[in-house]
């Protein structure tokens, strides 16, 4: 990086942030709970509702419109601010905000010419004016950042490299480096290579309008500098069916992350580059996949925080992808409902508030909570998008979860854990609480842990791998409840990697031949008491039905789930 003045980065919040706060003091306060004491998860009860209908709306007005008559209870992922004033005139729904682990970039393909330069990367950077494009797109409902982790991530590295920003100084940086233009203004290589027109993929403007804007406005700022681009809105599950087999130039895609900074190895190591893995951009270099191991198997939080501000740091001057905005959570719910659950850090549309809302006139109705897209697939082992996870998420459930007051550490499936250092790595020990059991009825042991971890790493399944490539070996003990995994290593992030796996029924799991083809819904599946389900089985507190393709998912309360307490089956 010799002879390039290079600027830092600070965090940003915009004024207008104000007058969002102001706008939602404004709506009556739904049931925001405070913690008076230690989070118990079991202060909570239910599903106390039997039925929840996700509904598939891809048009807002029709969502407006249901909220007002009652047709719709919970609308999540709001972003546009004349919709949030829209809600707040109707008077029937309550508005929540939290700061989100959410971020949104524009990735490049780095594996083919021409982004496979990495000056032709850092110039796209400098002529990208995300405080403009999210100022004029979301009004301050979001923020610009320049950095590889949300603001809100304790690991958030503020000090990382921004070119200098401009038209002018990205076309300076190009010339420096030997790329010259052709008399119609477009660039050429040093080795005298015409680049092809750049198509930057993005949902359409009917699913994700600002998204489509920003792939104009990024079309449009490659352009200035002599890149031919477009950008090429297409089906949702299309681009991320082209994206996952590495069929694309440019894409836009947002991310939902997790807690822990090692989301960052499993974006760009050059390992997870594997068709249908997380690694999109396919970035491969030695020092950042060096950086981003020791990141990966940090022995404590110290050589974490160094790590991750080191690997951000890199990333920027690499700029495999280009970080736009991390956008605050919005949601609205309507306000006919009690036992609505909420945080500082989290808004009204999660687990807690679906298992604990009731009707305010008391009584029994169906929850209808909506999804903007279509559901891709519902196949755990290979789904990869939010909307897919926002049913999958009410059906399976993991070891340990996290307070959603503080983010720290919390029982679920599992009600103790502990971890010791062996000779070679490290020693996970969970008890799992008693009396659980699967939505068919059967009893859910450390059996169905132990093959869980075990099917995924024998498989190589490229979603889940990465938490357990470094599994040695797992011990099961039934008669004590205790799931043993012994690492071949240490690292700071195994407990939440292995924690935080999915659980799978192993007595669903063993019939299935191909688990890449695997389609559950369409296997029925008989329960204990001679209900017909579906192999699409959980321990959550919501069982799968039926789908319908366009319309919307059917749920049906799980009342052996461990927080129900109506029913035979609840664990105590």
């Amino acid at each position: 990086m010799k002879g390039y003045r290079l600027l830092r980065c600070s965090r940003v919040f915009y004024p207008l942030f104000v007058s969002l706060m102001a706008l939602l003091a404004l709506s009556r306060p739904i049931l925001a709970e405070s913690s008076d004491g230690p989070f118990d998860i079991f202060d909570f009860e239910g599903p106390r509702m039997k039925d929840l209908y996700y509904v598939i709306t891809r048009d807002m007005d029709a969502c407006l419109l249901a909220m007002s008559t009652g047709n719709l209870d919970v609308l999540s992922d709001i972003y546009r601010p004349a919709d949030v004033e829209r809600l707040e005139a109707l008077g029937s729904a309550d508005l929540s905000l939290a700061s989100s682990f959410h971020g949104f970039y524009i990735t490049f393909n780095v594996r083919k010419f021409p982004w496979d330069q990495t000056i032709l990367r850092q110039a796209a950077s400098q002529v990208v004016d995300r405080r403009r494009w999210t100022r004029d797109l979301f009004s301050g409902y979001c923020e610009p950042v320049a950095g590889f982790l949300p603001h809100i991530s304790p690991f958030y590295e503020p000090d990382v490299v921004v070119f200098p920003p401009g038209v002018e100084a990205a076309r300076r940086r190009l010339a420096d480096a030997g790329w010259t233009w052709d008399f119609a203004g477009w660039l050429v290589s040093p080795d005298g290579r015409h680049l092809p027109t750049t198509k930057i993929f993005c949902p359409p403007s009917s699913v994700a309008a600002t998204t489509t804007e920003i792939a104009e406005l990024m079309s449009e700022a490659l352009r200035s500098i002599g890149v031919p681009a477009e950008a090429e809105p297409m089906d949702f599950q299309t681009m991320l069916a082209r994206i996952d087999v590495r069929d694309f130039d440019a894409c836009t895609n947002a991310w939902s992350m997790s807690r822990d900074p090692d989301v960052l190895y499993s974006f760009y190591h050059s390992s997870m580059d594997v068709e249908g893995g997380y690694n999109m951009s396919g970035i491969s270099d030695p020092e950042l996949d060096e950086v981003l191991h020791g990141l990966r198997y940090a022995p404590d939080e110290d050589a974490a925080r160094a790590f991750a501000s080191k690997a951000q740091k890199l990333l920027s001057e690499m700029a495999p992808v280009i970080p736009i905005y991390s956008r605050y959570s919005i949601s609205a719910m309507r306000n006919d409902w009690d036992g609505v659950f909420m945080t500082d850090r989290s808004t009204s549309d999660n687990t807690l508030s679906l298992i604990s809302m009731r009707p305010m006139g008391g009584g029994e109705r169906p929850i209808y909570w909506n999804i903007p897209e279509e559901i891709r697939t519902l196949n755990p082992l290979v789904s990869s998008t939010a909307y897919d996870w926002t049913v999958l998420g009410t059906i399976y459930d993991t070891m340990i979860s996290s307070n959603p007051y503080t983010f720290e550490d919390s029982p679920w499936l599992a009600e103790s854990w502990d971890i010791t250092t062996g000779e070679r790595g490290s020693i996970l020990s969970f008890t799992m609480r008693p009396g659980l059991k699967w939505q068919d009825g059967r009893p859910l042991t450390v059996e169905d842990a132990a093959f869980t971890l075990q099917y995924i790493k024998d498989n190589n399944v490229p979603r889940f791998y990465d938490s357990v490539k470094d599994i040695e070996s797992i011990e099961a003990d039934v008669e004590n409840r205790t799931l043993r995994v012994f690492m071949a290593n240490t690292s700071y992030w195994h407990l939440h990697n292995i924690g935080g796996m999915l659980i799978l029924p192993k007595h669903i799991m063993e019939g299935v031949p191909n688990w890449r083809a695997w389609q559950p819904t369409n296997k029925p599946h008989t329960a204990l008491d001679g209900t017909v389900l579906t192999e699409l089985i959980g321990t959550g507190p919501f069982t799968f039905r039926e789908s319908r393709t366009g319309e919307y998912v059917h749920m049906t309360r799980n009342e052996h789930f461990m927080l129900f307490r109506g029913g035979a089956g609840t664990a105590k």
